[in-house]
């Protein structure tokens, strides 16, 4: 697979099925470097043997969901402004009508029972800001007013002046008449010309004020919206959440899972019958978020019940949901680099509903049928169908990616130098070698390398590497205390890791050259590249991307620095000099190119222009490249060009200082 191949990439979104089960919708994205944007449609598939076919032909349609009756769909398509809102269109296609006129976009929905109604979230902007005032320029805007801990969010910006809110709004009727643009006439003097209506109905707001709220999931008779307040915290952070109902007539809301309870969620569910259950961890005082350890729990009358072990079950794979299915929930679970799906009971009884080599990133189920999108070792996405137990692909969207040549990683476990067993992959080219070999470093820490397809290593493997990858202490997917290990003792048992790994991958295969390395990584695989170059001098050069450098000014600057460093590393002086790659970057010898995008909130742009500038001023080997209006998700969702120039660069690096022949 080379660079411009990434459109061939295919995603999956979470599908949904039709209350019959006799059919699925889901929605597909991928780089399109034509557009320079991610593009995607709608698609439908009748069950069990139909052919997908593309339903709607919208640029970047997204997040479809099923009317209970299953008659119409409601999805998510940018408006004329560019501008995320609510379409709505019948279930055998037609042309989508447009529910919503959010002023900056609407980031969650869902359909009442009775399908009459929408709840959706959006943002409300302060009045002037964000275009609510034509030709109000952004740097024109009045100052904003800072009092809290957070004020802002990678791939969003400021957070208080534009608080997330609930509305409702009526389905608009998929056959009614269409809106017509008045034609030029001539008018009285106070007489003004009509004005074209966007859409149908006005929007309710449910709540209002400064407090954000995320998620919309209806009561099972349809009388309230269940949310989650984000209030901004004045002093210091608190993961806790409260659940509330908020009344559809608005007359007013309730409390339904109160902070005392000490989770952070992650998503919620209602049962037909009424039970809320929840994706959710345990959060101790309030900030304990390493290996968090999220499972299901009941919202009972007495308080939440658990349902799954936090310290064996991960259910909090990015994208992770819960869907109601029957007395019990379809949730996902990450293990070694897989995502595999489960059915949990309501007495905590678990079963394996698809498993193998794949990663599940979403789910839906109706009647004895499960349709889930998935990831496999040569496919970004496809639907599965789970039919009387037996799964089958529904799908083939990975036949052109398949087609750009993939390189099968074989996978490792190599007994470190505690004999401690370090899980991992490596992928090179065909031929006997010897290759040169890239040390890759996943992000994180509580995350994990998987099986699915990944083109950052495919390019790599094309180019004539060999491309060593692992999941050391520290990552998801190998139980709690594997992610907990390193908690303030970065740089230890993860740098032994993946420093045994590599050995252990070279030692194992003679087409490895031992003598030829590099070593890369970005976000947490960016500290740990920049902290294994401090202490090992053997590679030839590193890359140190979107990094985690300076866990000091990281609490000052990043949209998690309030808890993110204090949990991870510590707060005394000597604890953030023991673990900080700043702190050794005096011992770094290796040419070092630094990557980073200029608006990473996540991990801003000084860790990035402070760790070079030391590495230039004691006169180590070093470039940086930065990339305009890109964050912290640039190598996963960025422009597709700047991916692309990303790659080239990163190619051009490895060329001068680690060439294939």
């Amino acid at each position: 697979m080379r660079a411009g191949d990434i459109d061939t990439l295919v995603s999956v979104g979470r599908p949904d099925i039709a209350p019959d089960a006799s059919f699925a919708v889901f929605a597909t994205s991928r780089p399109d470097l034509v557009a320079n944007r991610a593009v995607g449609q709608v698609w439908r598939v009748d069950l069990p043997d139909g052919t997908p076919r593309r339903l709607t032909r919208g640029t970047a349609d997204a997040a479809p969901r099923l009317s209970p009756d299953g008659a119409r769909i409601a999805f998510l398509r940018g408006d004329a402004k560019k501008r995320p809102q609510i379409f709505v269109v019948d279930a055998t296609g037609g042309e989508p009508m447009q529910a919503t006129d959010a002023p900056i976009g609407v980031e969650g929905f869902a359909w009442s029972p009775d399908g009459r109604t929408l709840a959706f979230l959006a943002r409300v902007p302060e009045p002037g800001r964000y275009g609510s005032v034509e030709g109000l320029d952004a740097a024109a805007e009045a100052p904003r007013r800072v009092t809290g801990i957070r004020w802002h969010a990678n791939g969003l910006g400021y957070l208080a002046d534009r608080p997330a809110h609930v509305f409702v709004i009526a389905v608009p009727a998929t056959d009614a008449e269409p809106f017509y643009d008045a034609a030029p006439a001539v008018r009285a003097e106070a007489e003004t010309a009509p004005v074209r209506p966007v859409v149908a109905a006005t929007a309710t707001a449910l709540t209002t004020g400064s407090t954000s709220h995320g998620g919309v999931v209806f009561t099972a008779d349809g009388s309230e919206v269940l949310t989650v307040p984000d209030e901004i915290e004045p002093l210091r952070r608190d993961l806790r959440n409260r659940i509330i109902a908020v009344a559809v007539d608005g007359s007013g809301s309730r409390d339904v899972l109160g902070a005392d309870a000490g989770l952070s969620l992650v998503d919620i569910a209602v049962a037909e019958e009424g039970t809320i259950a929840v994706l959710a961890h345990e959060v101790g005082a309030g900030v304990d978020f390493i290996a968090p350890g999220v499972g299901v729990w009941l919202v009972e009358p007495d308080g939440p019940r658990a349902l799954t072990d936090a310290e064996t079950i991960d259910l909090g794979e990015v994208g992770s949901h819960l869907s109601a299915a029957g007395d019990d929930f379809l949730v996902q679970h990450r293990a070694r680099g897989r995502v595999h799906l489960l059915r949990v009971s309501r007495t905590g009884e678990i079963d394996e509903v698809l498993g193998g080599d794949v990663e599940v990133a979403g789910h839906a189920t109706a009647g004895e049928r499960i349709v889930a999108a998935v990831a496999t070792p040569d496919s970004f996405g496809e639907l599965v169908l789970i039919d009387e137990g037996t799964a089958r692909t529904v799908t083939a969207f990975g036949a052109r990616a398949a087609a750009s040549v993939i390189a099968t990683p074989s996978e490792l476990t190599v007994a470190g130098r505690d004999g401690y067993p370090v899980h991992g992959w490596v992928a090179a080219p065909e031929g006997e070698g010897p290759f040169p070999v890239i040390l890759q470093i996943h992000g994180g820490p509580y995350a994990s390398y998987g099986i699915h397809l990944f083109d950052e290593t495919q390019v790599l493997v094309d180019a004539g590497y060999a491309v060593v990858y692992c999941n050391p202490r520290g990552s998801a997917g190998y139980g709690r205390a594997h992610g907990r290990s390193i908690r303030q003792a970065m740089g230890t048992l993860d740098f032994a890791d993946v420093i045994d790994f590599l050995d252990g991958a070279v030692a194992a295969d003679g087409r490895l050259d031992g003598d030829r390395v590099g070593v890369m990584g970005g976000s947490y695989g960016g500290y740990l590249t920049a902290w294994v170059i401090a202490h090992d001098h053997r590679f030839a050069g590193a890359i140190v991307e979107r990094g985690f450098l300076e866990p000091q000014s990281f609490q000052g600057t990043s949209d998690i620095g309030s808890f993110f460093g204090d949990e991870y590393v510590g707060v005394t002086e000597a604890d953030i000099a023991r673990q900080s790659p700043m702190a050794v970057v005096d011992q770094v010898t290796t040419p070092t190119l630094v990557l980073h995008s200029e608006l990473d909130y996540r991990c801003p742009l000084e860790q990035a222009t402070r760790y070079y500038s030391a590495l230039k001023r004691q006169g180590t080997d070093a470039e940086m490249l930065v990339f305009p209006g890109e964050n912290h998700e640039l190598t996963r969702s960025g422009q597709p060009r700047h991916r692309v120039e990303r790659f080239a660069a990163v190619l051009d690096w490895w060329e001068r200082k680690l060439p294939v022949s």
